[in-house]
């Protein structure tokens, strides 16, 4: 009866994983985010950017970011764009949340929390609504505290990125370019083929 201790440990093993995720729920808000967009402007990937900055609030003791190494920010769906949508699904249950799933930047915090970064939309991110978020982590990577650039039910200060379509001017050349080839290519071996068949 082996399989007795093994189920055990297997239990523990899981019981300690569990016990140690780290919840958005219980991490404190200690961090003042802002970025350039106003509510409601329009950016288009690969041609924008967006200016982010962060600090230490205000009514926050300066000692309590004494174990923050790192701050990663991370744009973010809205709750609009995630509307049927279980692939960008938020899970308080940071390892399984899906509402922040775009890179802006991972930096080495500063004393006192400040710190700005410039970043150009990427040409990857999908049309949608967005807001900015930012972790501050601590030396083993972990999230232990947050601020982001709206508010809790995340209604305001969004602002709409515009995703590639796929569909380019180089692009629309190049198919005219083949179309007109393959109808030169079609007439040519038809000619070819009835000076054969006259011989």
């Amino acid at each position: 009866m082996a399989t007795a201790p093994l189920l055990r440990l297997v239990l523990v093993v899981s019981c300690i994983g569990s016990s140690m995720a780290v919840l958005f729920s219980g991490l404190p808000n200690t961090l003042t985010v802002t970025a350039s967009p106003a509510a409601g402007q329009v950016l288009h990937a690969g041609v924008d950017q967006i200016k982010v900055s962060w600090k230490l609030n205000e009514s926050t003791p300066a000692s309590a970011d004494s174990g923050y190494k790192k701050v990663k920010v991370l744009l973010c769906y809205a709750p609009v764009s995630q509307v049927d949508r279980g692939w960008r699904k938020t899970d308080d249950h940071l390892k399984k949340d899906k509402t922040c799933q775009f890179k802006v930047t991972t930096q080495p915090y500063s004393s006192g929390g400040g710190g700005s970064f410039v970043y150009s939309v990427e040409r990857k991110i999908p049309t949608g609504t967005y807001f900015v978020r930012a972790y501050a982590l601590d030396s083993g990577d972990t999230e232990v505290a947050y601020g982001q650039t709206t508010n809790a039910g995340k209604t305001a200060n969004l602002f709409d990125v515009v995703g590639i379509t796929g569909r380019h001017a180089s692009l629309d050349v190049a198919a005219g370019c083949f179309s007109a080839f393959s109808i030169l290519a079609l007439v040519f071996f038809f000619v070819v083929e009835k000076r054969k068949a006259k011989k």
